[in-house]
């Protein structure tokens, strides 16, 4: 499969919150300019057959395919993957996501299937609940999975520095200025 090329893009639209949960939230690029706006080149895939995902995973070698590979989920809900240290604004284009973290996929009698998934990504920061967009992806190509993020990763952006943070053990304080952070996810608004 031949590699993406992704060109330098200029400016990124903010999408606002969508309230409505019949509609899945987009993820707009949080992270850094300087990984947005420069051009990548990648190994990478649209996974639209469990044949196509087979051959892409079969052209890796042992040590990549023993780590999680890169995802995002396209707004048309299209699977992409990359090995794991691509960044997920390039595997998107710079484009809006519905969902992105890391995937790990095992070979087993019945085929290819996923026994870790998570939504870590600092570029998106994208919510726990991004999870159906995924699980209806790998449900299209009929690659089984876990049913749910197997880590999930809580991001929030402190309102008084502007600063992306990971919650953990659920201190919702800011690591950078120890400002409270908000219990509801909160990048829709640069």
């Amino acid at each position: 499969m031949a590699p993406f090329i992704i060109l330098k893009r200029c400016c990124l639209h903010w999408n606002q919150l969508v309230t409505d949960k019949s509609t899945p939230r987009r993820y707009s690029y949080v992270g850094p300019p300087e990984l947005r706006d420069r051009a990548a080149t990648m190994d990478a895939v649209a996974v639209d057959t469990v044949a196509t995902l087979a051959r892409w995973l079969a052209g890796r070698d042992r040590s990549e395919r023993s780590e999680p590979f890169t995802f995002v989920v396209a707004p048309g809900g299209e699977l992409r993957l990359a090995p794991r240290r691509s960044e997920h604004v390039a595997l998107a284009g710079g484009h809006d996501v519905l969902a992105a973290g890391e995937v790990a996929f095992v070979n087993a009698a019945a085929g290819w299937h996923v026994v870790e998934v998570t939504n870590q990504s600092t570029g998106y920061c994208p919510d726990p609940d991004s999870w159906p967009a995924v699980g209806a992806a790998l449900d299209r190509i009929g690659v089984r999975h876990p049913g749910g993020f197997t880590d999930k990763v809580v991001f929030r952006r402190c309102p008084a520095c502007g600063e992306r943070n990971v919650v953990r053990d659920n201190d919702f304080t800011c690591a950078q200025c120890d400002g409270a952070l908000p219990a509801q996810w909160n990048f829709a608004s640069n």
